[in-house]
């Protein structure tokens, strides 16, 4: 495996060009070069690693175990490529750097207030965000699209490093004057006659909701999945249902009496925000302000939660 010192980028980039779009006719087109020139590639890198690095499908060239090992490396590459290229343009003062973010898409309601008030305090510093279900999310970090992500629990097959924000309070909101608002005291059971609107299957807000159900004797009725806080946000106030979901994302509206959180026991349920990043991601002095900004401020843009004893 000696030789694997001697790799190209553009052996590489032949490699991950081939893995996305199957054969060697795409890599070609999109790496504009010829067919032969990406087979030379290929044969020199797969001389090189030792093994076979690719396998003839059905549908298409995929990676072998050894490939996908080799494509991590050229992920790690084209990482570090783009921060020299981020830190040779701060040392020539072209830019004040850029940050990238990710975030799941429940804390798109506070995450943006914490940007724009480390904006101020850097306003050449340039921040890029991107919302994306948890899969997604996790994928970007994997994949070292992202500095860092605020998200709840981090991938577990990725080595990070995480850095507690606070509280995430799930709660079970109702339309304003639906008839158990004003019970306090409820159990879980005192829900049985109710509709509940959830999130799609495999989101983190459903697979809660799901916990909290199997630890209660509720067997609820299950009306419509949506794919959105807000299209749920919506249906109750319209009086479709009502809905396990999380506090953060229904302040506004609890605080100006379009919904009302149910006073029921065992909630809410708590779990906690984070700033996660990879461990070998290294962080250029932009990304560092910002992670240390939310380290130190971060906690202070969370929504406050509902009062219960309103």
């Amino acid at each position: 495996m000696a030789g694997l010192r001697d790799v190209t980028i553009r052996q590489l980039r032949a490699l991950a060009a081939v893995a996305a779009g199957g054969s060697v006719t795409a890599a070609a087109n999109k790496l504009n070069l010829t067919q032969p020139a990406v087979t030379l590639q290929l044969r020199n890198l797969q001389q090189m690693a030792g093994l076979p690095l690719l396998q003839r499908t059905g549908d298409g060239m995929v990676l072998t175990a050894a490939g996908r090992e080799v494509l991590d490396l050229c992920e790690r590459t084209e990482a570090a490529i783009a921060s020299c290229a981020t830190s040779l343009d701060m040392i020539a003062g072209r830019t004040g750097g850029r940050v990238a973010i990710g975030a799941v898409s429940t804390a798109k309601y506070f995450v943006p207030f914490a940007i724009a008030a480390f904006s101020k305090l850097h306003p050449k510093i340039d921040i890029s965000l991107s919302i994306g279900n948890r899969e997604e999310v996790r994928e970007a970090l994997r994949g070292y699209e992202l500095d860092f992500a605020i998200m709840g629990r981090p991938p577990p097959d990725v080595e990070v490093e995480t850095h507690l924000l606070g509280d995430h309070p799930h709660i079970i909101i109702a339309p304003s004057g639906h008839w158990l608002a004003r019970d306090f005291g409820l159990a879980a059971v005192d829900l049985t006659h109710e509709t509940f609107l959830t999130r799609e299957q495999g989101s983190g807000t459903r697979m809660l909701m799901e916990q909290l159900f199997a630890s209660t004797e509720l067997r609820p009725t299950i009306g419509m999945e949506m794919s959105s806080n807000e299209t749920i946000k919506q249906a109750v106030i319209a009086g479709l249902g009502i809905a396990f979901i999380s506090a953060h994302t229904v302040a506004t509206e609890l605080e100006d009496g379009r919904l009302v959180a149910l006073d029921v026991a065992g909630l809410p349920v708590v779990r906690q925000w984070f700033v996660v990043r990879r461990q070998d991601k290294v962080l250029l002095p932009p990304a560092q302000a910002m992670l240390d900004f939310l380290k130190r401020e971060g906690v202070r843009f969370l929504p406050a939660a509902p009062d219960k004893s309103l």
